[in-house]
């Protein structure tokens, strides 16, 4: 029963066995996507790992990025760098190797309605070549001279990229106003 007249017809979270609160449904659905990608950095050649989206790809058809993706739930977002990187190209790294390149906050995105996070992690540890493990998603996983990153990049992406490589700014935001 609410004490305060305020609180009628608010819902609490109830705890679930784990001892871990559940989410409001409203709550869920407002929340911000919380996204990782990686920088695979080899500094003794200047290359870094990109991934060309396929034609099948949910947006950015055709264009390059960096391997990246949605956190799950429950889920650290150096885990979800690691997992992530491993899925789409076969490399893998261990979290402590991953150090914070970049931040971009972005008002909205595809599958992001309520906008999204995306934690970006460079490292310069890794195990394994390259190679396309989801050739439905991504055309080609190849490594790429730093002074070659192609145009035709996913904005936030390549700005972030592109600032870690100059040392720039650590924080971008994407479509706020």
């Amino acid at each position: 029963m609410p004490t305060n007249p305020a609180d009628e017809g608010t819902t609490v979270a109830q705890p679930t066995t784990d001892d871990q609160p559940k989410a409001l449904k409203p709550a869920l659905e407002s929340m911000t996507l919380l996204v990782a990608a990686v920088i695979v950095h080899d500094k003794a050649t200047n290359r870094v790992v990109l991934l060309q989206r396929s034609d099948r790809a949910k947006f950015a058809q055709g264009m390059w990025d960096l391997p990246v993706g949605k956190s799950e739930p429950g889920e650290p977002i150096t885990e979800t760098a690691v997992r992530e990187l491993y899925e789409e190209t076969g490399l893998t790294v261990k979290p402590e190797s991953l150090k914070v390149a970049h931040i971009i906050h972005g008002a909205w995105g595809v599958e992001a309605p309520n906008g999204f996070l995306t934690v970006v992690f460079a490292t310069q540890e890794w195990i394994g070549e390259p190679e396309n493990r989801e050739p439905r998603k991504h055309a080609q996983v190849r490594w790429v001279n730093t002074d070659a990153i192609p145009e035709e990049f996913v904005d936030t992406t390549a700005s972030a990229l592109h600032r870690y490589l100059i040392g720039g700014p650590q924080v971008s935001l994407d479509g706020w106003g």
